[in-house]
């Protein structure tokens, strides 16, 4: 039997399926994978599973659905200028074919990071849906990526992340980036979801340049489980949304994430890098041990908490955790149905983050909360999924003693703002800097139509924030820029210029996409490491990753600028 039809063989069984079926009716070589698993069989899909009551990320969506159909939106054009910016496809769409010949249509789901002149880019890929175990370039993993050796002037399409043991375990999307450079070696990190026969892990994958200058190289190694739910292979293991870390200081990388198994607690995993970076040891990745540390426990309400950002204070080493409590309000019902839905900043204090773990630290942590009026009921034109989330992306500036977060949100108008809000880090946090939320984007530039999805990590070695988002210019239309709020000041009162980053808009009605959502959960941006500069450790040069349609496919594109 082929390892692919071993494959099915033992879903099916798991999710009591005929074989029957699957006989007659053949599937894609690696699609729904996750089919018949009790943690797929609670998540909402409109199409797929409307009675579902869990929702995720795009990369939980390939995991249990497969390829998905995109739809059509009403369509009104608006007019669009170019940035006169140079955009680069970080993929290659002639790498998007399967070995039996079939195209696929979906790179999306971005994350970028970026030290000296090597930049990585990771994304959702659709191809693994059609290929099979093994394929060349790993074309079956969930996770693609591309390496720049030019500052991101160009790159390689590196296909999916090496895995040996494709036949029992998948990468199965949602990625983040990270880079560090330590001893004069450059690394990069990229976590993603990790489907096995268990349910949904966490793994990560570290990656060395080898070589210089025009003979760069990038070498990766095999998966390292960051994460396992306590729950274990009897249990409902089901981890989402996970996003990376690093603490160049201490030679930390940190992962935040959702468990749903442990009823929609937001979790926080940690690895030791500083031995060997290339072997990072995890706190729970050789079993299905304890969560390393609960930033949040279940909501008693069972309000799901989704959406975790971490950031780290290199200055002392504390961690900072943001998600959204409450998502999605549109669809809460019981005590959730009233209680406000919210954005929740966690501090972790550097004492709690020993290794190895499991942290002696239980909580309750200190935190802070902003009221979201949320855009999760909204069906925005050309994007085809529902529901939009709200969740919030953090960064701490050293510099300016803060710790801020952004998120899209329709307090101001129905289609949406994205909001800026600081507080004061370490002891003094949470103290406010704004009395109320700024508006980041500027009409004048992004337009009043939608504003979502926006992207922040770190600061420049300023200590100034790099805002980026989906944007349009009027609410009717599904013409898509991407914009930027460059190098601000985490102590803004006033809404702060912005600039076009994309130089061709996205038509996203008229793109053809295998996967939901066709342009991804989110965007991202990074502000490139410098090694052993100190705090922050990062220049002057901010990359910005997204999600493209100007190709008729999605694709993951980046531009760079220096503030």
């Amino acid at each position: 039997m082929s390892n692919v039809a071993k494959r099915l063989f033992s879903f099916s069984i798991r999710g009591g399926i005929a074989l029957l079926i699957v006989v007659l009716a053949p599937v894609a070589a690696n699609a729904q994978r996750g089919k018949g698993t009790r943690f797929c069989k609670t998540l909402f899909n409109p199409d797929k599973n409307p009675t579902g009551k869990i929702f995720a990320s795009q990369g939980a969506q390939m995991y249990c659905f497969g390829p998905q159909l995109n739809f059509r939106a009403n369509r009104v054009q608006a007019a669009v200028s170019p940035s006169g910016r140079k955009n680069v496809d970080a993929a290659n769409p002639s790498e998007d074919i399967s070995p039996n010949g079939t195209q696929a249509y979906g790179q999306s789901e971005t994350s970028i990071a970026a030290v000296d002149q090597y930049v990585v880019e990771a994304w959702n890929d659709a191809t693994s849906f059609f290929s099979p175990c093994p394929s060349p370039n790993s074309k079956e993993e969930g996770t693609g990526f591309g390496f720049s050796k030019n500052g991101g002037a160009s790159f390689t399409d590196l296909g999916g992340l090496p895995n040996i043991n494709c036949a029992t375990s998948l990468f199965e999307g949602d990625p983040s980036v990270e880079a560090w450079e330590f001893q004069g070696q450059h690394y990069f990190y990229i976590s993603s979801l990790f489907g096995t026969f268990n349910g949904l892990e966490i793994a990560l994958t570290a990656c060395q340049v080898v070589g210089s200058g025009s003979s760069a190289n990038l070498e990766c190694g095999q998966p390292t489980v960051v994460a396992t739910s306590p729950t274990g292979p009897g249990g409902f293991s089901a981890l989402d949304k996970d996003f990376a870390v690093i603490d160049p200081k201490r030679g930390r990388l940190y992962v935040t994430y959702s468990d749903f198994g442990a009823g929609d607690s937001i979790a926080l995993a940690a690895c030791d890098l500083m031995n060997n970076p290339l072997q990072p040891v995890c706190s729970n990745g050789a079993g299905f041990g304890p969560i390393y540390l609960t930033v949040a426990p279940p909501d008693p309400n069972f309000c799901e908490n989704e959406g975790a950002y971490p950031a780290v204070d290199v200055s002392n080493g504390d961690v900072y955790v943001a998600y959204e409590h409450n998502w999605p309000s549109a669809f809460a019902s019981g005590p959730c149905a009233t209680e406000a839905a919210k954005e929740v900043v966690t501090r972790i204090p550097k004492a709690c983050l020993t290794l190895p773990g499991p942290s002696a630290c239980t909580g309750p942590f200190t935190q802070t909360a902003e009221l979201v009026t949320s855009l999760s009921a909204a069906f925005i034109p050309g994007y085809n999924r529902f529901p939009m989330n709200d969740f919030p992306r953090i960064a701490v500036s050293t510099t300016y003693e803060t710790v801020s977060i952004v998120w899209n949100d329709a307090r101001f108008k129905p289609s949406g703002d994205i909001l800026l809000q600081s507080w004061a880090k370490g002891r003094a946090f949470p103290a406010p800097i704004q009395f109320e939320p700024v508006v980041v984007d500027h009409a004048k530039t992004a337009g009043r139509g939608w504003q979502f999805l926006p992207g922040m990590r770190n600061t420049d070695d300023d200590g100034n924030l790099y805002i980026s988002w989906y944007g349009r210019a009027i609410p009717g239309t599904a013409i898509t820029n991407v914009y930027e709020a460059v190098g601000i000041s985490p102590l803004i009162f006033a809404t702060p210029r912005n600039i076009k980053i994309t130089n061709t808009a996205s038509d996203w009605n008229a793109v053809s996409s295998d996967i939901v959502p066709n342009f991804g959960d989110y965007t991202d941006n990074y502000v490139g490491a410098v090694g052993s500069f100190g705090p922050p450790f990062t220049g002057e040069i901010n990359y910005s990753a997204w999600s493209d349609g100007r190709l008729g496919i999605p694709q993951p594109f980046e531009a760079h600028l220096t503030h």
